[in-house]
């Protein structure tokens, strides 16, 4: 890191993860100052070496956090509560179940039963539902409720996270039926106009052929 990087030139990364190319090593670290930031070696397998202008202290952190993350082992806590446990003891054992729960831890819910609390089993199941239904949000159940000796037992497990849940979707609503225009009516053809008959020709009455009127030759 900084100074400790002999090698030169090297293959430089900017802050923003932009490519500057092969550089040489005192350029890259006065780059990296006047930025306030360090010149960090990521690939010295590479040749030449890949290094990156970076926070150092944030991207320690960043790798610390995600080790840890990856290291956690889940574990098996235990909340106890009895037949008659007040609704505020209540709440406050349902809210430690919970931050559990938020850890990936698993939860094991105990009704413990003395004396004669053995004779009232029913209380204690009344107990158990009223932690069960307050947590219901928070896990799921791996164990039922059920009596081992003089206590009542059941297992949680947190939610699993990996993906999210989906809603379930709508039923789809029917489109209204969009009425077709109806097609247009087809424009009545006009009238043709019906041909006049032609006038009868005036009957012209004959005149009648002048008679000859022979005279007998007088005798």
């Amino acid at each position: 890191m900084n100074e400790q990087i002999r090698i030169t030139p090297i293959r430089l990364i900017g802050a923003e993860s932009e490519q500057h190319g092969i550089v040489p090593t005192a350029q890259a670290l006065e780059m990296a100052r006047e930025l306030g930031l360090d010149l960090v070696e990521v690939s010295a397998t590479e040749r030449p070496p890949v290094c990156k202008i970076m926070d150092y202290g944030k991207h320690k952190y960043s790798q610390s956090k995600k080790t840890h993350q990856k290291t956690h082992q889940q574990k098996l806590k235990e909340i106890r509560v009895r037949p008659k446990t007040g609704d505020h003891d209540i709440q406050t054992r349902v809210h430690q179940a919970i931050q559990f729960l938020e850890h990936n831890d698993k939860v094991q819910v105990n009704v413990l039963f003395r004396g004669r609390e053995m004779q009232h089993i029913e209380e204690g199941r009344r107990v158990m539902d009223q932690v069960m239904a307050a947590l219901l949000d928070h896990c799921k159940v791996e164990s039922a409720p059920r009596m081992e000796g003089k206590r009542m037992v059941a297992l949680l497990a947190p939610k699993a996270t990996g993906g999210k849940s989906e809603k379930p979707k709508a039923p789809a609503q029917a489109k209204p039926a969009v009425p077709k225009p109806a097609a247009a009516a087809a424009a009545p053809k006009p009238a043709t106009p019906a041909t006049a008959a032609p006038a009868p020709a005036p009957v012209v009455a004959a005149k009648p052929a002048p008679q000859s009127h022979s005279e007998a030759p007088a005798s």
